[in-house]
């Protein structure tokens, strides 16, 4: 169950700072890499997730040397990459990490959407130990940051979460942003699209209403800017290549409720689209309407990689 305004979670930067910084072992120094190659060495961090595995994909196809983390498994399909388990609520575990590996770029994808410590904590350990060991960083937030009670938000607006996974997003990008200097906050809205051979949940959740499997509605006023896993792996590289900085809006030029995501999904996969019914997130009893779109049109401009608007994508296959 979430934790609420007013509960004992650590909800600012200055606890997330000092409860990483006090993990630090005594006598702990700083490690500074020289002689370093460009670009010669990459960590990606949840390198089992469906983001991070396509990033670790396409870095090593692009010739880096890549290591992956994962808490727990190792992805099947990793043939050929170095894959390291380490729990990120650890500083000491991703401090030892970093000093072993040695990388130019962490390109931080992992999080819990149900864990703090992992989500808020495990960035501010990530940030603290590339700051440490003189390794770029490029985050990978969410538009969650955003409250969603706005026609649409640019990257100079100010996060004002309320949601507690919100809330552990934002208290990420300012320990991000405080402890690792030039690093690049990567905003993307709902990732779609196939991981590992499996689509991503809202297309699994799409087919398993339309099929029947499951029970249940799609929002209309929940409204997003999708992005395709591949395009926003895409983009993480090419702000790792450019050596980009700040936050960047890496999301399609298509706002779409949830409900039209699922359509488009359904016209794309031969799914019956009758079966889709759509419903209000007040007529859910979860709240008011959500709309978080992104202005991506200024970060689009600053890109080669060009993203693609969910109606192309989902409608390309």
């Amino acid at each position: 169950m979430g934790h609420r305004a007013g509960d004992d979670r650590p909800d600012h930067l200055h606890h997330v700072r000092l409860e990483a910084r006090r993990q630090r072992p005594a006598g702990h120094r700083r490690g500074r890499l020289r002689g370093r190659s460009p670009l010669s060495r990459l960590l990606v961090t949840g390198a089992s997730g469906a983001l991070g595995r396509v990033v670790a994909e396409r870095a090593q196809a692009a010739g880096h040397d890549v290591v992956g983390t994962v808490l727990t498994s190792r992805p099947a399909d990793a043939a050929g990459r170095e894959v390291r388990r380490v729990d990120l609520r650890e500083l000491a575990a991703i401090s030892a990490l970093l000093a072993q590996v040695r990388p130019d770029v962490v390109v931080h994808t992992a999080y819990r959407q149900d864990d703090w410590a992992t989500t808020a904590g495990g960035a501010a350990h990530v940030a603290l130990a590339c700051a440490d060991y003189d390794a770029r960083l490029v985050h990978v937030s969410s538009d969650v940051v955003f409250r969603g009670d706005r026609d649409h938000y640019t990257e100079d607006d100010e996060p004002d979460a309320v949601e507690p996974y919100g809330r552990s997003k934002v208290a990420a990008e300012q320990a991000v942003l405080e402890c690792a200097p030039g690093a690049a906050v990567v905003r993307p809205s709902i990732v779609l699209g196939a991981s590992g051979g499996r689509l991503s949940p809202t297309e699994r959740l799409v087919h398993d209403l339309a099929t029947g499997a499951r029970e249940g509605a799609l929002f209309t006023d929940d409204v997003k800017c999708p992005v395709h896993v591949e395009d926003l792996a895409d983009v993480l590289l090419e702000v790792v290549e450019r050596e980009l900085s700040g936050v960047l809006h890496a999301v399609g030029p298509d706002a779409l409720s949830r409900h039209e995501i699922g359509l488009l999904v359904a016209a794309r996969d031969g799914l019956d689209a009758s079966r889709l019914s759509g419903t209000t997130r007040a007529e859910a009893g979860v709240g008011g309407a959500a709309r978080l779109v992104l202005d991506g049109s200024r970060t689009r401009a600053l890109l080669h990689t060009r993203i693609r608007g969910g109606r192309e994508f989902l409608t390309a296959g």
